[in-house]
């Protein structure tokens, strides 16, 4: 896996609005273009879990005490509170108006990725999906299966960063793709041994994808090429290889 690549970028045009039980795979099929071996089809979270049928109601949730806490202390709705912490296996964080939980999912985020953005209506929100890899692998065999072609799939959402202001896209699911590129025990252009360094693969694809997409323009899937050597015959661990295990990380 050395030298350099061409990466190409190119959004998948004229998507219809995702509703519950929609074929997703075959809709991005149709409209990706001509896919080849190698392609990695990058999908926005928001139109999988839409396509899952992962939305709720607000006033559907009925707050607990713990919720009702939090919402007076961060100055949020207790209802939103309420599911935030039902998707929630631990609350990292509760300050200054902000929640950071860790999923059930094992991602560490804002508000469990809870989200009312591009979403109808004034009471529903979009979950995560349930399980992001399985996601990401039924998509790969829906779109390589319609194409005939051996591709990775992205499935990316919007983090904030623990050292950086703003949000970038990251990979919370991955199949066909190799999520870590490993450099331990290579060496660099000099010589010398890396005993750090590993490439965040499936994340650098996510936000790569991100450049061509307009938020407000509803363009949910992006095809990245140049990216074949990271692509594999088998599904892979998933974006699940990329989080960090709890006794490495120094912010708990």
């Amino acid at each position: 896996m050395n030298g350099a690549a061409e990466v190409r970028i190119r959004p998948v045009l004229g998507l219809p609005e995702i509703g519950a039980g929609d074929p997703l795979g075959e809709l991005i099929a149709e409209r990706a273009g001509d896919l080849v071996d190698g392609d990695v089809v990058v999908v926005s979270q928001k139109v999988v879990s839409k396509a899952e049928g992962r939305t709720r109601k607000l006033s559907s949730v009925i707050p607990s005490g713990e919720a009702s806490k939090l919402a007076r202390i961060l100055g949020k709705e207790p209802n939103l509170i309420q599911l935030i912490l039902e998707e929630s296996a631990e609350v990292v964080r509760a300050e200054r108006g902000v929640l950071i939980v860790e999923t059930v999912h094992g991602l560490v985020c804002a508000n469990a990725g809870i989200d009312s953005s591009n979403v109808e209506g004034d009471d529903t929100v979009l979950l995560l999906p349930e399980d992001p890899d399985a996601s990401a692998r039924r998509l790969r065999a829906e779109i390589g299966g319609a194409a005939g072609a051996r591709i990775g799939v992205v499935i990316a959402d919007s983090f904030g960063r623990a050292w950086r202001i703003g949000q970038a896209e990251v990979a919370i699911g991955c199949a066909g793709l190799v999520p870590i590129d490993d450099w331990r025990g290579r060496h660099d252009a000099n010589g010398r041994e890396l005993m750090a360094t590993q490439i965040a693969i499936a994340d650098e694809a996510a936000s790569a994808a991100d450049l061509v997409r307009d938020k407000a323009a509803a363009v949910p899937a992006v095809v990245l090429g140049g990216l074949g050597r990271w692509v594999t015959e088998e599904d892979g661990p998933g974006a699940a290889a990329i989080r960090r295990p709890r006794e490495d990380d120094l912010f708990r």
